[in-house]
């Protein structure tokens, strides 16, 4: 049964979000931000507009996720759009930017049209690493499923390399094998190469955090067992805050700072 809310209510609660969301972002700010997780809640949402009649139009929630010094996440921002592109990615880290972001170390993010050079445009002091297992999972779209296991076996010695220089040789050895048959996917790890293997500069402890975009599809998997159960909003403001209040209470688990994150945090130092 849906509870309908006064109108003085609604907006105070409106109000109240979008103060408590600048609070959060005013608190993570005084820790610095050393290493940022980039993403978005790649599942569509419904909006409901009347104009002659029931009207249904898709939106994304994009979800921009960062881990202080201190390796506590915080929701730094939430952003909805019916696409994304170089100009939308623009608007959002300029955002992230007056509302008190200075600099960001790492970003991990999906290899979104316009997102990386929107993010070195803003902080250009930025290394972006394109996530390895969605690139994985594209890769193996191209690929037959009778050959699937036997190239994921010829494709884990690349990105699980001890080094970057090992990675390249048996990314060499892949393309001899598999180049001539599966042309788009070798071609597409030579693409991406250099964002793909950003996270070859660092310690294997640290490669794990930055290597995918796991943290904030974590968090997008706790917040679609509330969305789901909804079949339509009634505006971007209904959503987000749905999506707001699932983040309030996914957050109480957010007391402790990542595994292992006092050895991440010296080796980040250097």
């Amino acid at each position: 049964m849906d509870t309908q809310l006064p109108a003085d209510v609604r907006s105070a609660f409106t109000r109240f979000m979008l103060l408590d969301r600048r609070n959060d972002l005013a608190l993570a700010d005084s820790c610095l931000f050393h290493c940022t997780v980039l993403s978005y809640e790649f599942s569509r949402f419904r909006q409901s507009e009347f104009s002659g009649g029931l009207h249904f139009v898709s939106r994304a929630v994009y979800n921009i996720l960062g881990v202080d010094r201190k390796g506590h996440k915080h929701l730094l921002g939430m952003y909805v759009s019916e696409n994304e592109g170089a100009n939308f990615w623009l608007s959002v880290l300029t955002d992230l930017q007056n509302r008190g972001v200075e600099d960001i170390l790492i970003a991990c993010i999906d290899n979104l049209k316009g997102f990386s050079e929107a993010i070195q445009s803003v902080f250009p002091d930025t290394e972006v690493q394109t996530c390895v297992v969605h690139q994985i999972r594209n890769s193996l779209k191209y690929v037959t499923s009778k050959d699937q296991k036997e190239f994921m076996n010829d494709l884990k010695p690349v990105y699980r390399a001890d080094t970057l220089d090992l990675a390249g040789l048996r990314m060499d050895e892949l393309q001899d094998k598999w180049g001539e048959k599966y042309p788009v996917v070798i071609d597409s790890w030579r693409r991406n190469w250099d964002r793909l293997t950003i996270y070859f500069r660092y310690d294997k402890s640290i490669r794990k955090l930055i290597y995918t975009t796991n943290t904030i599809e974590g968090f997008h998997r706790q917040v679609r067992k509330v969305t789901k159960t909804k079949g339509a909003f009634t505006s971007d403001l209904a959503l987000l805050k749905l999506v707001y209040l699932a983040h309030k209470n996914i957050k109480k688990k957010w007391t402790m700072p990542l595994a292992n994150w006092g050895t991440t945090a010296q080796k980040l130092a250097i």
